[in-house]
């Protein structure tokens, strides 16, 4: 069985050199789990759609694979999927498309400006508990913090959006900044709390923009540069807390820590999934 073409884009960035990298694959349809996830190791970056067919009602079937693991979720992976589709005329510049994932139907809009295509996807239904606090002092260890470096504001809850995400926010831009872990260390806490995604660790530059660092050590990977389904957790996360005047609209600046910045645009409305959005451009 030949292998199919793999293409590699970048979402939530005009520059190829920013955002996050996700490898996308238009037809795969011939093939396996286990070929899916062989591919994506070779790919190795954060993860790799697969589009594997359509539904009857004619949405895209679409498979997520991390170097290590499948992944029920990737919203950069969806952002260069949709663009991808875009460029090749499979959807309208200005039209819309449908991902059936392993969490359920995604909406996403394509459009087109001056840096680009755009997409935006709309998450299904959130969810949002408290923290366990004992899991809570597990992610402060790994590092090296405490309660005292955490925003009264906004206070640590579980976040899910279709991916389970701790979401932690500090009270200083310098601790925020400065703060380093062993990607060894967080790696087995995602696992041993059955986590599938990121450790969101966040800061509050202002009412409507945000800073993030999302920690996903998998491969070469220590820290996610730029994740639409931690985007919509904390846009979710933002709600549940009325910390923000809904229906909102808030900017997340991630990736300045691992050389890659971007910028996530993030739509939470008074009820619902929350929509992400950004551009995504082709890696030569």
């Amino acid at each position: 069985m030949s292998t199919p073409e793999v293409l590699r884009y970048t979402a939530f960035s005009t520059r190829p050199e920013g955002g996050n990298p996700a490898g996308v694959v238009l037809d795969a349809g011939a093939l396996d789990a286990s070929a899916m996830q062989r591919i994506a190791a070779d790919v190795d970056y954060a993860e790799t759609a697969f589009v594997t067919g359509s539904t009857a009602d004619g949405a895209r079937s679409v498979r997520y694979f991390s170097p290590i693991a499948e992944v029920p979720f990737c919203g950069h992976a969806t952002v260069a999927t949709a663009v991808a589709l875009a460029e090749r005329g499979q959807v309208a510049a200005d039209g819309a498309v449908r991902f059936d994932t392993p969490v359920g139907v995604v909406s996403i809009a394509v459009s087109r400006d001056d840096d680009g295509i755009r997409a935006s996807f709309t998450s299904v239904e959130p969810s949002v508990r408290d923290l366990d606090g004992t899991d809570l002092e597990a992610i402060l260890d790994l590092l090296g913090l405490t309660r005292a470096d955490l925003d009264p504001a906004l206070p640590p809850r579980l976040a899910n959006t279709g991916n389970t995400h701790p979401v932690v926010v500090l009270a200083d831009q310098k601790t925020f900044d400065d703060f380093s872990f062993d990607p060894d260390a967080v790696r087995a806490l995602l696992d041993d709390r059955g986590w599938p995604a990121t450790i969101t660790v966040a800061f509050c530059a202002a009412s409507d923009r945000f800073q993030a660092r999302n920690l996903f050590p998998v491969g070469r990977i220590t820290e996610d540069p730029a994740t639409g389904s931690a985007a919509a957790s904390f846009g979710a996360y933002l709600r549940a807390l009325g910390a923000v005047e809904v229906p909102a609209v808030v900017v997340i600046e991630q990736g300045r820590h691992v050389g890659r910045p971007g910028e996530l645009t993030v739509d939470i409305p008074v009820s619902g999934g929350i929509t992400v959005s950004g551009h995504a451009v082709a890696i030569a």
